[in-house]
């Protein structure tokens, strides 16, 4: 799959793929470049994408790395959401709100404090199902990223 980064290069997502920091990448796009990229990804639906994207700010030892482990888990959070995961996904909706909750109200131009609502709203069903019950998960009403 490719993407247009921000930065008017092509972000092929496969070649995140796995826990390789990718310098390169880093340094053409930076952090700020790569929220923006996550972003992108994350409104076309493409969770798994947008988790590998932020991954490379976190893998650089950002001195806010729990704002990226954050996101990493909202995204992915998401993910199994999508997937019927709901077990993941209940998982996951605690520890992105945990560490997501020290940067709001907002954090690198991101309205943190709105895209937790908006995941709260959306998973909602979810931490409220019954362990067997099914939720559907419905790409057009999912949470999105605000930036100021």
């Amino acid at each position: 799959m490719k993407n247009e980064a921000a930065s008017g290069g092509a972000f092929e997502g496969d070649a995140l793929e796995g826990d390789d920091f990718d310098a390169e990448l880093f340094e053409r796009l930076g952090a700020a470049g790569l929220l923006h990229l996550g972003a992108e990804l994350f409104h076309k639906g493409q969770y798994h994408a947008a988790h590998e994207a932020w991954e490379q700010s976190w893998l650089a030892g950002m001195d806010d790395d729990e704002f990226w482990k954050g996101l990493i888990q909202a995204a992915i959070c998401l993910h199994h959401f999508e997937r019927g995961e709901l077990d993941g996904a209940r998982k996951l909706y605690q520890g992105h709100r945990r560490l997501l909750a020290g940067f709001c109200p907002e954090h690198r131009e991101l309205k943190v404090e709105a895209f937790l609502a908006e995941m709260s709203r959306c998973l909602r069903p979810v931490v409220r199902a019954a362990p067997t019950e099914t939720v559907a998960f419905d790409g057009a009403t999912a949470p999105r990223l605000q930036f100021l």
